[in-house]
């Protein structure tokens, strides 16, 4: 082997192979050398492209300039820049198609698929400036999407929108949250960029402005066959809207005001949620446009309409259409709905089982109306801010509705002497609040509203919501499903009169509340039951029958299984929100 690595000199007349005389000699080591220099080229093509292994035949190892890596300042050796230079020239394989390892410098493919389809679509146009490969993976990702959530930028144009839409070709389901407005030029991009879209909702960010017409609106939802989920924000410029879509099952439009005019032919929608601004000269004639429900939408089974402009007029417009699928009714703000309408409503709709007629001036008579109707169906019921229910018709619905899982009943228990609320909790209920002093002026005279006492006691209920009851002043629940419990700016409740035997609470909002009772919900709520356990001797009779002590485990032949009792006293981890 010295021989070998000499090297061959002049005037030297053996073999620079095997240094044997050349005179006459055949070197028998030709095709180990061609061996050897074949093994070393293809162990650096291996190691030279190491990201794609399923290349038939990959290209030879290309001489790179150092000049080239001096001037782009690379900071890794010249082999690793030589690797990602073949990577380039190499292409990408399908991701959804190749298993395999890329390496120690690289991703499996697979991987690399899972992390970009996960990444916002802003991180995903920064991927796709990284290489070759990227730029291919963050292609396949754009096409394959089916549903896209965007965050739209203040000073962004239509043409970022544009962009982002026709990269997905096979996109069903879009969430725009506009920082900027949005006008007829937006829609018609989204129409042209999405042509099999099924569901579209639009959200108004800080001072972006909607403004759409009903007549831009209207022409979007019926060029749309394949709509059917529509859910818009900021529709304070529609001035009307006329729907004809036979696809649309779903529609929400929010902070509507002053409609001269709505027609809603859809026979397949299902769910509608209408909600109009709080302004008091708002024209908008309920009455009429519930009307029409019967003959354009005989399918509706959730109705959700918010409006100051609701009265018993449109209570009794809607049940006299006949809609006898309804499953959820919600009527919220409409301070003219009395125990009227409560009595048209359990009689028209026999299969509800969400009822919401927060802010409505209904009574305990109203309550007994629903449970009398409505006791093997209605499962939620919602009566925040009615200032004329009391605690014994709470007590009342929850004791009557077998079915009952959700109650909420925050800021009707008011007591009246009370001004403000919280100023950390409170500011958020106050301005709600304040659109009822009219209500609450009426109540003001009435002392029986002050130091109510609560005892609820039900197998089924899961939430309870009691927030702003500064008139409530005792509390005693049993029930065991229950899991949310808000306590929110309830000042009068004193901490002796308060038992919560309720094993299945996870959360108690109590912000607002005095630091005595907070205290008193976390001593029931978070106790730690292995130390009362351990002590929880069993109770025996003396020798005379005349009392029952409490006796040690070694003096008791029956033993009870500690494990079991164990797992029924420890309770779920409950958290109090104090903030």
């Amino acid at each position: 082997m010295s021989d070998l690595r000499r090297g061959r000199r002049r005037g030297n007349y053996n073999c620079g192979r095997c240094g044997q005389p050349k005179k006459g000699h055949v070197c028998h080591l030709n095709t180990t050398a061609a061996d050897i220099t074949t093994n070393d080229s293809s162990s650096v093509i291996v190691s030279s492209s190491p990201n794609f292994p399923t290349s038939p035949l990959p290209p030879p190892p290309r001489h790179t300039n150092t000049q080239l890596r001096r001037a782009l300042s690379f900071d890794d050796d010249f082999e690793s820049l030589t690797e990602s230079d073949n990577d380039d020239d190499n292409g990408y394989t399908d991701f959804t198609e190749t298993v395999s390892d890329s390496g120690e410098s690289g991703l499996p493919s697979v991987v690399l698929w899972e992390i970009m389809r996960k990444l916002p679509p802003t991180s995903l146009l920064s991927a796709a400036k990284v290489c070759k490969g990227w730029r291919d993976c963050t292609k396949k990702v754009w096409k394959a999407a089916e549903e896209l959530r965007l965050v739209v930028p203040a000073k962004s144009q239509i043409g970022f929108v544009g962009s982002v839409l026709q990269k997905c070709s096979k996109l069903v389901r879009l969430s725009l949250s506009m920082e900027s407005d949005v006008d007829a030029t937006m829609l018609a991009c989204i129409a042209f960029s999405c042509p099999n879209l099924e569901s579209l909702e639009i959200k108004m960010l800080e001072k972006a402005i909607n403004r759409l017409t009903g007549d831009e609106l209207g022409r979007f939802v019926a060029d749309k066959r394949c709509l059917s989920s529509l859910k818009i924000e900021g529709c304070s410029h529609l001035g009307y809207f006329n729907f004809c879509s036979s696809s649309l099952s779903t529609l929400w439009l929010s902070n509507l005001y002053s409609l001269s005019k709505t027609v809603i032919n859809c026979p397949n929608l299902m769910e509608l949620s209408l909600d109009f601004t709080q302004h008091e000269n708002d024209y908008t004639d309920l009455s009429t446009m519930v009307d029409s429900f019967a003959r354009g939408c005989p399918r509706l089974q959730n109705i959700h309409i918010a409006s100051v402009r609701l009265s018993n007029a449109v209570v009794h417009a809607l049940t006299d259409a006949n809609l006898r699928g309804l499953r959820m009714l919600s009527l919220v703000l409409g301070s003219g709905i009395t125990d009227a309408s409560v009595a048209a409503i359990a009689s028209s709709f026999p299969n509800l089982e969400l009822l919401d007629l927060s802010g409505s001036s209904i009574s305990d008579g109203g309550i007994g109306m629903l449970c009398n109707e409505l006791p093997d169906t209605l499962s939620r019921l919602l009566l925040a801010l009615c200032p004329n229910i009391t605690s014994s018709g709470i007590q009342f619905a929850i004791a009557q509705l077998p079915l009952l899982e959700v109650m909420d009943c925050g800021m009707s228990l008011c007591d009246p002497n009370s001004q403000n609320l919280d100023e950390e909790t409170g500011s958020n209920r106050n301005n709600a609040a304040c659109e009822f002093n009219h209500m609450q002026k009426a109540s003001n005279s009435k002392l029986h509203l002050i130091y109510q006492k609560m005892i609820i006691k039900h197998l089924r209920l899961k939430k309870l919501s009691l927030w702003g009851c500064s008139g409530l002043d005792a509390l005693y629940l049993n029930c065991p499903e229950l899991d949310d419990l808000n306590l929110t700016s309830c000042t009068n409740l004193h901490p002796e009169r308060l038992q919560l035997n309720c094993p299945s609470l996870k959360s108690v909002h109590a912000s607002g509340c005095q630091i005595t009772l907070v205290r008193a919900i976390r001593s029931q709520v978070c106790n730690d039951f292995d130390d009362v356990v351990d002590h929880c001797y069993p109770f025996k009779r003396l020798a005379d029958g005349s009392k029952r002590i409490r006796v040690p485990q070694f003096l008791n032949p029956q033993t009870p299984d500690f494990e079991k009792r164990k797992r029924v006293c420890i309770r779920p981890p409950c958290t109090v929100y104090v903030r």
